[in-house]
């Protein structure tokens, strides 16, 4: 574990010790430090800022009345809660797709965008959400969030074997959906 790394997890160990004990300034550092990283994960996930707020305010509002969940031993309070913002979004996924109407229970992957200018911004952020829930997650974590394989592999709860061929896998799905898409155009 890199100094960085090790003194982060430190102060975590602390303020949710100090939180436990009734400080709520340390919950208020806790919330500034990893409330942007929780939302942009989140983000990447839904594809859609408002749910991507609930989903924060719904891990922060968690924590609140689990701060004894988090082991430091385990890792860092980052990869922790962004772990717990996967449930929440694991969980309004499953609520969303038990209430759609047969009409828009189709693939959106079998609808997909018309590509014809090209590879943009808007047409990978849905490319990338119209992939397997466990590709995504992996891409999501390593190559929009820049987390190590060790972090990506604690936040999902796997080997780092598994990591690594999820992300080449999703890679591998993306590139298809694009070079598909470039000769139909």
């Amino acid at each position: 574990m890199s100094a960085a790394i090790q003194v982060r997890v430190i102060d975590d160990r602390t303020l949710i010790d100090r939180f436990k004990a009734g400080d709520r300034e340390a919950f208020a550092a806790i919330y500034r430090e990893h409330q942007a990283a929780v939302f942009r994960f989140a983000f990447h996930m839904t594809a859609d800022t408002i749910a991507a707020g609930e989903v924060t305010q719904d891990v922060f509002l968690w924590l609140i009345h689990h701060p004894a969940a988090f082991d430091p031993g385990r890792g860092a309070l980052a990869s922790f809660l962004v772990g717990v913002a996967r449930k929440f979004v694991q969980r309004r996924t499953r609520n969303a797709r038990r209430w759609l109407p047969f009409d828009d229970a189709v693939p959106v992957a079998a609808v997909g965008p018309d590509l014809a200018g090209g590879i943009d911004a808007a047409s990978l952020r849905k490319a990338i959400g119209r992939l397997p829930v466990r590709y995504r997650e992996a891409i999501v974590l390593c190559d929009l969030e820049g987390r190590s394989y060790e972090e990506a592999a604690v936040v999902l709860g796997c080997a780092i074997g598994t990591i690594r061929s999820r992300l080449h896998r999703g890679r591998e799905l993306l590139a298809r959906k694009f070079q598909a898409k470039e000769k139909v155009s």
